[in-house]
């Protein structure tokens, strides 16, 4: 972790002035009872119905970052009742255009607001909450920002993109009092029944659980070609470095072996922290140990091929790639009786979306909580840090570095371009 002056110094880097902000609702979404100005036209919308709450009983969202991923999470929020979704940010004018076709479609009005620059979003200061799927290297700096600026956060996995980010995102929230949830609906939903189990004592005491995702992403050597007008590709490329537009570098399918943001370093984790986040945000759960990091890394290489061992405090194993082993496969104490314990689950309806929302109003931590999200996601960073160097690693959760061993220390960050630092 870093120490509380530099991270003083970074949360009050870049921060808008009080003078500079709009009239808010976050005092109603900080204490009870808080007094909401009344529009000068009730409206029929205004004053709700069985189905929509009143306005002043809404959340009022945002959208950054509206391709696939972003897409769905626009659907799933803008199809709430208690959600009024009023902007969209993107660098590419078709999202733009089509985020605000949907929602003024869905609400028989034009009042959609879109922006090329999400800062313009995060500056306003009648929005409570925005939701985040860009390229993952960008989590990090529009998290923070947005819970300095009042937002609460529902963040698209995997949530960061280095082990550095992880601590900083965390305090932020914490400093700023948001609600700030990971985008994971795999961990609760696919991968209830071992979840059961486990929790339920059906297996005994858990010994380990293995979890089978990959590849690492690469380096990205692609042509350059001419950059549409449409997108604004400085922007997209943000705190990356510099490199030639090319539609398949920024191509948001879902493929991590290549043709996609996902494949490439500069931007993301490959599949190891893609699908990671999923798979070992499951299994992290099914075992209890999401509240953990690992002490230790294991490499090993053998005939059978490359695979990890984590080491938890507690003594709990989780492998990655162990050979005949299958995704998510526990080994317990069969024939051991222990007592069950209750599964956590979301609150309110309507899914991982729906508990968010439900927090956003009781100021709650959510299902996926950023440092529940955080943890898994270092798993994956721990991982791929292991398969570079090819050995084994001892990790200081408390201090966030590879005691003693400044070549491992060096993959805890990535070089940022200005101004878009941490």
């Amino acid at each position: 972790m870093h120490d509380d002056q530099s991270r003083t110094q970074y949360e009050d880097h870049g921060r808008i002035r009080p003078e500079h902000r709009g009239p808010s609702r976050r005092e109603f979404l900080k204490t009870a009872g808080a007094a909401i100005a009344v529009p000068y036209v009730i409206t029929s919308s205004a004053l709700g119905n069985e189905e929509r709450p009143p306005a002043s009983d809404r959340i009022v969202m945002a959208g950054i970052g509206i391709g696939n991923m972003g897409r769905g999470d626009c659907e799933s929020f803008l199809g709430r009742g208690d959600v009024q979704y009023v902007a969209a940010s993107d660098v590419r004018k078709g999202a733009r255009d089509w985020a605000k076709a949907r929602v003024d479609k869905h609400y028989q009005n034009g009042d959609c607001q879109t922006y090329n620059d999400f800062r313009e979003i995060l500056a306003r200061g009648d929005i409570d909450a925005v939701h985040i799927a860009t390229p993952d290297h960008w989590h990090a700096i529009m998290v923070i920002e947005a819970c300095r600026q009042g937002k609460d956060v529902y963040c698209q996995k995997p949530e960061t993109r280095t082990l550095r980010e992880g601590p900083l995102m965390i305090a932020a929230a914490r400093r700023y009092a948001r609600v700030v949830s990971g985008g994971s609906q795999r961990v609760l939903e696919d991968y209830r029944d071992t979840v059961n189990k486990c929790w339920a004592g059906e297996l005994g005491t858990i010994k380990s659980i293995n979890v089978n995702v990959g590849p690492l992403s690469q380096l990205c050597n692609l042509p350059a070609e001419a950059t549409p007008p449409e997108i604004d590709w400085e922007l997209w490329l943000g705190p990356a470095p510099w490199a030639p537009y090319n539609k398949a570098r920024c191509d948001g399918n879902f493929s991590t072996a290549g043709n996609s943001w996902r494949s490439y370093i500069d931007y993301s984790g490959g599949g190891m922290t893609d699908w990671g986040a999923h798979h070992f945000g499951g299994a992290t759960f099914a075992v209890d140990v999401r509240e953990l990091q690992p002490r230790e890394i294991e490499y090993h290489d053998e005939k059978e091929g490359k695979f990890l061992t984590y080491k938890y405090p507690n003594g709990l194993l989780l492998t990655h790639n162990r050979p005949q082993t299958g995704n998510l496969q526990v080994e317990g104490t069969p024939g051991e009786e222990i007592a069950a314990k209750a599964v956590p689950s979301y609150k309110g309806d309507g899914g991982i979306y729906g508990d968010f929302i439900e927090c956003v109003k009781t100021r709650e931590k959510p299902f996926r909580d950023i440092e529940l999200a955080v943890n898994t996601v270092a798993v994956s960073h721990l991982g791929i840090i292991a398969y570079e160097l090819q050995r084994s690693l001892k990790w200081d959760a408390a201090r966030q570095e590879f005691p003693g061993d400044a070549e491992a220390n060096r993959f805890l960050d990535r070089a940022r371009r200005e101004p878009w630092v941490l």
